[in-house]
């Protein structure tokens, strides 16, 4: 039975930083995905945006995460190669009613330390988008956008440079915790570690449930929110993304922007019992409903189905939002054992600092 110092479950954004952050810290990592290819999951069907942090109550996770990780990724990201753009994001008032919205929003993005906020009136936002209509708008410039496939590609390589593995086709079956470490099943045979990290995605809970003797009390439930992607035919008028404000579940159907320039609009938000990743058809005018608020030229162009996202959410229809569940030994009562659990935006722009959150509980 082969033994290794540190296992890391799933080959995601998360996952491979979380391999690549446990390598630069000198240890063995050997990192397991069921699938083919890296990233064949929630990782790759998001809005690839670099958040700037506006949104979460200072002392959550996502916030401190969150502007920890981009001031981090950009400099990665520069450092490596990946293409990605600071292009700078708008979020808009609709309506006089959402004014007060908006005042607290940048409230609280500056409390959260967020930089560089401006709020603009309809005139000053028009200079930069004319095509743009709103009541007021807060203009975040830490904002953009990034090619997340090759962000996943440049961590892999990193990690691997630092002497970790990487085994595709191999699906975790049980997890038994012993007295020294944890022995791990899968449909490749038996390893043994010190360390294991659930970096799952949608499937944390259903591994955390493969933990021999770990309480279902401490699985986090878990909701499954499906987000649909439409696409603009033609030109994009917009060289910043554009959000309304925040909804139930969400951010609202909001414009982002590929390295290209071409727009698509996203997500909406679906609640489902078991993931779908097929796009909804039919939502054209929908979507067109919701973004003619900020941009009612979108009546005259084309939109069609691109693809959809689902979201793993710890708080269901009608709930409050609740922060990032970062399970260490101490909530699971299994030395050695840390679990990814919520990680839904902004998990990729906090990757790196969560990370090295991930290999700081572990060490201790």
């Amino acid at each position: 039975m082969e033994r290794v110092d540190t296992l890391v479950i799933g080959a995601g954004v998360i996952g491979l930083a979380c391999a690549r952050a446990l390598a630069t810290r000198g240890r063995q990592v050997l990192l397991l995905e069921r699938e083919d290819t890296i990233g064949s999951g929630i990782s790759s069907r998001n809005s690839e945006v670099i958040h700037a942090g506006l949104y979460y109550p200072a002392h959550w996770l996502k916030t401190r995460l969150c502007i920890h990780g981009r001031r981090r990724l950009y400099p990665f990201l520069a450092r490596t190669g990946v293409p990605f753009r600071r292009c700078g994001k708008l979020v808009v008032a609709s309506g006089t009613a959402q004014l007060t919205r908006l005042a607290r929003l940048r409230s609280q993005a500056e409390a959260n330390g967020v930089e560089g906020l401006l709020t603009l009136s309809p005139g000053q936002a028009r200079e930069l988008e004319p095509e743009l209509h709103c009541d007021a708008a807060l203009l975040s410039p830490e904002s953009g956008i990034v090619d997340s496939h090759q962000l996943m590609l440049a961590l892999q390589g990193e990690m691997e440079s630092l002497g970790a593995s990487l085994v595709f086709r191999c699906a975790v079956e049980s997890i038994e915790p012993e007295p020294t470490g944890l022995r791990v099943s899968t449909s490749q045979g038996e390893l043994r570690c010190r360390r294991l990290v659930l970096a799952g995605g949608l499937s944390t809970p259903q591994l955390l449930r493969r933990v021999r003797g770990l309480s279902p009390a401490k699985v986090p439930r878990q909701h499954l929110a499906k987000g649909n992607y439409y696409k603009l035919g033609g030109r994009s008028p917009f060289s910043r993304l554009i959000y309304p404000l925040p909804e139930a579940g969400g951010l609202g159907v909001h414009l982002t922007l590929d390295l290209s320039g071409n727009a698509r609009f996203g997500p909406d938000v679906q609640w489902c019992d078991a993931p779908q990743f097929e796009v909804t058809q039919g939502l054209e005018e929908r979507f067109k409903e919701a973004v003619a608020s900020y941009w009612p030229g979108v009546a005259w162009r084309t939109l069609t189905p691109d693809y959809a996202g689902v979201r793993p959410k710890l708080s269901g229809p009608g709930e409050p939002g609740v922060d990032f569940a970062l399970l260490g030994p101490a909530d699971l009562g299994i030395a050695g054992l840390v679990a990814l659990a919520g990680i839904e935006s902004p998990g990729l722009t906090a990757s790196l600092a969560l990370a090295d959150l991930v290999a700081e509980r572990l060490n201790r």
